[in-house]
């Protein structure tokens, strides 16, 4: 009779074969990756410059204060309700992801509606990167080898963002990313992930990138 316990950490597809531990697993802040990924702090910052410029051309041009605000309250709706679009989708996505570590790959559970589970052995990595987002958080990205393929629209926004011939699976706005990227470190026989400056610009099916 196994010990092993019946229960299957969120994430996996089925238990760990023998030989194979569990190092980490985590998801994304969702309040980061609202603001890295679905940029709403940039949508927030566009409805605002919308107001003002509105304002400003009626104003130049013969309207008076109450007229150049008339446009306030519908323009400021309409930013609200694109913004909480983006919450929401943003918490969405990060409550559905999974991201587990183990002592012989990587594996992503991401997708709201249709999830997948991207496995990545630890052999088919090429190189391994980390940018600090803020708010003690950060992304640790995975260049792939030459054999792997994955799509950049099946990935995202768990991957490097702009990366789309050659996508990179990340671990997306994870806390604590220093801790996180030292156990991988140690996984991957001790070398530290590069660090990199902020660029601006049911169960689910089996996708193995192998």
């Amino acid at each position: 009779m196994s010990n092993q316990p019946d229960i299957i950490p969120n994430g996996l597809p089925d238990h760990l074969p023998e030989g194979e531990n569990l190092i980490w697993q985590g998801r994304p802040d969702w309040q980061r990756l609202a603001i890295d990924a679905f940029h709403v702090r940039k949508v927030a910052i566009y409805f605002g410059l919308l107001i003002v410029g509105q304002g400003a051309w009626k104003f130049a041009n013969g309207a008076s204060l109450f007229e150049a605000l008339q446009a306030v309250p519908k323009i400021a709706g309409l930013g609200i309700v694109a913004c909480a679009i983006l919450l929401a989708f943003a918490y969405a996505s990060a409550r559905t992801t999974h991201y587990t570590l183990t002592s012989k790959r990587v594996l992503m559970k991401v997708g709201i509606a249709l999830p997948v589970i991207v496995n990545l052995p630890l052999r088919k990595i090429d190189g391994v990167s980390f940018t600090a987002t803020g708010k003690d958080c950060g992304t640790i990205c995975f260049k792939t080898g030459g054999d792997v393929r994955l799509a950049y629209m099946l990935l995202w926004p768990h991957t490097k963002p702009w990366h789309l011939m050659k996508p990179q699976p990340s671990f997306r706005d994870i806390p604590d990313v220093e801790a996180v990227a030292s156990r991988l470190a140690f996984t991957l026989g001790g070398q530290m992930p590069v660090v990199e400056t902020q660029t601006a610009m049911p169960g689910g099916m089996m996708v193995a990138a192998e």
